[in-house]
């Protein structure tokens, strides 16, 4: 009886504890229910604020909202956005820089949680090609496409960066060499061809294979058109003491003009139908 009478007691105070223990546990999570609950307000006010264009007040309470709730994916994903409005492409300042990288360092952060994140993934791209790191973009812009490879717009992009890194030297070698812009390069000038030829053939041929692939998948994409004709023109000019092959390229180089004029012509025809006015073609950007 004895023992019984002691066991007793010592019960209830395993159960006070226990009591005591659940207590404290709800009171935790309440208080992290309450937490996610601010951080949530402060996503929807940066919501509100980034639709009305007020970038820094969206990005102090996007700020707010990852300090309460780091693993708000929605609040990163707003936050490098935000960020990435406010750089501003080819001002090369240490504070818009600074802006870029921020925009890039939240991106990745949304990555880390959310590996197959395509908006992340295309956002980083688009800012290291705005920052002319062009490695860098295409290797996003290869990650892009894996993810979506239906999408046209990587295919395009990554020709875009293969037509920049190809035609800046060249031209580059051209003004060495005083040549007017359509001058083919001359028989005493083949070394410096064959180096070039070397360097970019590469890369114009990767950029022809990824805007093929585009306009199977986009018929009508017109700029993808426009950047064949370029690429024709860049590849025309790698066809070192080859008359024959370069008149070729530029006979391409040509038809793709045409298509692509052809094509903003019929755009341009069906908008006006639809009664969007005329549209006026524009140059690849």
């Amino acid at each position: 009886m004895k023992q019984s009478a002691e066991k007793e007691p010592r019960c209830r105070r395993n159960v006070a504890r226990l009591a005591a223990l659940l207590g404290l546990a709800v009171v935790l999570a309440g208080l992290a229910g309450c937490t996610k609950l601010k951080a949530r307000d402060q996503l929807n006010k940066g919501v509100q604020s980034y639709k009305n264009a007020k970038y820094e007040d969206a990005i102090a309470h996007f700020q707010k909202a990852v300090a309460l709730d780091p693993r708000l994916l929605n609040a990163r994903l707003y936050l490098a956005t935000a960020y990435a409005q406010q750089y501003v492409p080819g001002a090369d300042t240490a504070e818009n820089n600074q802006m870029g990288q921020q925009a890039i360092d939240e991106y990745k952060k949304v990555l880390q949680m959310d590996p197959k994140n395509t908006n992340s993934v295309k956002g980083i791209a688009s800012l290291y090609f705005n920052m002319k790191k062009f490695e860098q973009a295409k290797e996003y812009h290869e990650k892009a496409k894996q993810l979506d490879p239906n999408d046209p717009e990587e295919y395009y992009s990554i020709a875009v960066i293969d037509w920049t890194q190809s035609y800046a030297p060249r031209q580059e070698e051209r003004a060495k060499l005083g040549l007017k812009p359509e001058e083919p390069l001359k028989d005493k000038e083949k070394k410096v061809c064959e180096s070039l030829r070397d360097r970019s053939l590469p890369k114009v041929d990767e950029g022809i294979q990824n805007l093929t692939k585009a306009l199977q998948l986009r018929p009508d994409y017109d700029d993808a058109m426009a950047y064949l004709n370029l690429l024709y023109r860049e590849k025309a000019d790698l066809e070192c003491g080859n008359p024959d092959a370069r008149m070729a390229d530029l006979k391409l180089a040509d038809d793709w003009v045409d298509k692509t004029m052809a094509t903003k012509k019929q755009k341009a025809e069906k908008l006006a139908q639809k009664g969007g006015g005329i549209v006026t073609p524009e140059q690849p950007k």
